[in-house]
């Protein structure tokens, strides 16, 4: 049997809602049910057959419009390569809670000002539709079977009037908002439409509140209308007009008119995402963590020709439907840390522009996302008619603009997709990239240094570090997974120092690999170029499966990402923890006593997105500095899941920034600004970031201190030891 295509169930959706609504009209005039209620609102009453005949005539035919329009743009969906993103028993719980957070506005609401304003509209209009249904309902029915009446005819008339206040305060407020307050994120991506979309919807309030007082006018303003109480006041301002049956003929026309303009935009303007953005957000659930990238065949065997994305058909059906599910409210514009800091990057843009290479090479055609300027040509379903590869490598993967958007579009998802293609199939890559590249594959490490020299940094202290060959069987609880940076990074080295004197001192069993641990991959693979991660990855699975580890704890969140969630794409899986954690767990325990550190400071916690937004892990961090006695914890006004990047992620860390303000200058400026006199991190790259930032403002190493949150306990505990039982960790290292 030939299966039925999604574009094909849309048209046939439609053209069942159109039939239904022609059977209901044929329906009242055939039987012609009235209600006997005095109490009641006489349907058409003052409409004229013909206006009648026109109203179910025109309005089926409209309803075939949208969806055959809407429905070409399905057929665009499907030009996506495949995405699982099935129903099942196990993610329907999940998937109907993000649906529910959408129809509920309740992502929109996380910006309370525009959530309310939407808010306004949305239910306002939900609510004005719904009461147009119940009187069509009501309209249907057998006399003995007519509810609207009495009491309930009054309640139906105040919800009504209500839901029109509603919706019209909302159309105001985005009127003002977009055209008198103009927020940055919203000036710069107003169109004409948006003009079009409001002018509409306060037309079908305005229009409707008028028939509405014409019609309760020209019933002689009986006292039980006196429920809709918006309507009813307007009729005593219109009851002396000459031709009141006349004027409420004009009202109902532009009324229905209003509604049919509505019908004609639906499919083709933004406000499509009435329909497409629930759907996304109930499509949000995927069978791969929230921090792993799409995973890749094997490129060792693999048959394909091409890698990544560089034309619409190399995106997801899924990715492609993210086009049409955009809302354009720019909140991924203004959380952005490259756009923020003048780089060509703006996410809302990425997206958009991906939607405009689809609608363009489409068959047939069909409009943009939002209109575009008509000197804009694309001539080819390439993504980089319209994306440069500038925008690309700017991107930090911090998933700010994932984790802010409302409808649960995913950026991040589409610019590492073109990375792989960039780097993989065109070798087009910022030149610094290309040195980490070669250091990866020639040393193992980003850096570039010997392997041999992976566990130098244990010979600065006291505690015995056991150190396992590659090739033997681990026999330890936890394999310390210290990382490139924590082995290489003269500031990192002092972390891993901490941490592996923490460990002990709470009586941890564990062990490191030294030369046997390579590169995790993560530098590689964000930056697209999958082959090198492969190469490494598979290495370091074979390393651990073949040594039996099971736990692994590690400081660097890129590091814990990637083993955790990527890893076992490539069948490598373990329990892997990052310290933080950790730490807090045996600080909860009691085998780390911290009851007598004591750090009399202010201190700020920037956080890691590869902890934070890839794996949402915000809490232990803040719990193991908020252990210490003394500390007062301040937050900067970005942090949580609002934070902002420390500009190296997405192996950012590898590259200049050659445009614009530099990330770490900004975020570090963001930290300052609370007066801390500590700045604890728990990522590697933010502890090189942050601290090169603070210095660069001129600011002392006694004035702020930044370091890792392992070092801060460490300085606490060694300010608390009257017998000297940990060392400066500071100390160590000049000796």
């Amino acid at each position: 049997m030939k299966r039925i295509k999604p574009n094909q169930l849309v048209v046939g959706i439609g053209v069942a809602v159109a039939l239904f609504t022609v059977a209901s009209g044929i329906s009242a005039t055939v039987f012609g049910f009235h209600e006997e209620s005095p109490i009641h609102r006489e349907v058409f009453d003052n409409i004229p057959g013909f206006l009648q005949v026109a109203f179910y005539t025109v309005i089926p035919v409209l309803i075939v419009y949208g969806t055959v329009m809407f429905s070409l743009r399905v057929k665009n969906w499907e030009r996506g390569a495949p995405d699982r993103r099935p129903t099942t028993k196990k993610n329907i719980k999940e998937r109907l809670g993000d649906f529910r957070a959408g129809v509920y506005m309740q992502t929109l609401l996380r910006d309370p000002a525009a959530g309310i304003m939407h808010s306004l509209i949305y239910f306002g209009f939900l609510v004005l539709l719904a009461v147009t249904t119940v009187l069509e309902i009501d309209h249907q029915l057998p006399e003995d079977l007519k509810f609207l009446h009495g009491r309930t005819y009054q309640a139906y008339a105040f919800v009504g009037d209500a839901a029109g206040l509603v919706f019209l305060a909302g159309i105001a407020w985005a009127i003002i908002r977009r055209y008198v307050q103009r927020p940055y994120r919203i000036r710069i991506k107003s169109k004409p439409e948006h003009a079009l979309i409001l002018g509409v919807f306060a037309a079908i309030g305005i229009t409707g509140f008028g028939a509405e007082a014409f019609r309760i006018a020209l019933d002689g303003r009986p006292a039980y209308e006196e429920w809709s109480f918006i309507g009813y006041p307007l009729s005593a301002v219109v009851d002396d007009s000459s031709n009141l049956s006349g004027w409420h003929r004009v009202w109902w026309i532009a009324h229905v008119l209003s509604f049919a303009a509505f019908l004609v935009i639906l499919p083709v303007t933004m406000i499509r995402h009435m329909f497409t953005s629930p759907l996304n957000m109930y499509l949000h659930d995927r069978d791969r963590p929230k921090g792993a990238m799409r995973p890749m065949p094997n490129l060792m065997e693999t048959e394909l020709e091409s890698f990544g994305a560089s034309t619409v058909e190399d995106f997801t059906w899924k990715q492609l439907l993210d086009t049409d599910s955009c809302t354009m409210c720019g909140r991924c514009t203004s959380v952005c840390p490259a756009h923020a800091t003048g780089k060509p990057l703006d996410p809302r843009e990425i997206v958009l522009k991906t939607g405009e290479v689809m609608a363009a090479t489409g068959d047939p055609n069909v409009s943009p996302p939002i209109g575009v300027d008509s000197a804009i040509t694309i001539s080819a379903p390439s993504l980089f008619e319209r994306i440069t590869s500038e925008e690309v490598w700017a991107c930090t993967t911090c998933k700010a603009c994932d984790e802010i958007c409302p409808v649960d579009i995913e950026i991040l998802d589409k610019i590492l997709d073109m990375r792989r293609y960039l780097s993989l199939m065109e070798s087009d890559f910022p030149t610094e990239l290309g040195n980490a590249y070669r250091s990866m594959e020639n040393s193992s490490n980003p850096w570039g240094l010997a392997q041999g020299e992976r566990a130098a940094w244990a010979d600065g202290i006291d505690e015995e570090v056991p150190i396992v060959d590659g090739s033997e069987p681990f026999d330890h609880e936890y394999l310390y997974w210290v990382g490139c940076a924590g082995s290489f990074d003269d500031k990192n080295r002092k972390v891993t120092q901490a941490t592996a004197k923490l460990l002990t001192r709470a009586g941890i069993d564990f062990a490191i690999l030294g030369p046997s641990e390579l590169c995790t991959g993560d530098p590689a693979r964000r930056s697209g170029n999958e082959y090198i991660f492969q190469m490494l990855a598979q290495q370091n699975i074979e390393t651990l499966d073949g040594m039996g580890v099971k736990k692994i704890v590690t400081q660097c969140p890129h590091c814990f990402n990637t083993l955790q969630n990527e890893y076992p794409q490539l069948g490598g899986a373990y329990e892997v923890v990052h310290h933080s954690q950790l730490l807090e767990w045996l600080i909860d325990q009691g085998d780390l006593d911290l009851s007598e550190a004591q750090l009399d400071e202010r201190v700020v916690y920037h956080d890691s997105c590869y902890l934070g937004r890839h794996n949402d892990i915000y809490m232990a961090p803040r719990n193991v500095i908020g252990n210490l006695g003394g500390i007062d914890v301040v937050e900067a006004d970005r942090n949580g899941t609002k934070g902002m990047c420390c500009g190296a992620g997405g192996a950012r860390m590898w590259m200049e920034e050659h445009v614009g303000k530099q990330v770490n200058v900004e975020r570090s400026q963001q930290l300052l600004a609370t007066g801390a006199g500590r700045i604890a991190t728990a990522c590697p790259f933010c502890y090189i970031m942050i601290d090169d930032g603070v210095k660069g403002e001129g600011v002392e190493e006694e004035d702020v201190k930044v370091a890792d949150i392992a070092i801060h306990l460490v300085d606490a505990l060694e300010a608390s030891s009257a017998d000297d039982r940990i060392p400066s960790v500071a100390a160590t290292i000049e000796e």
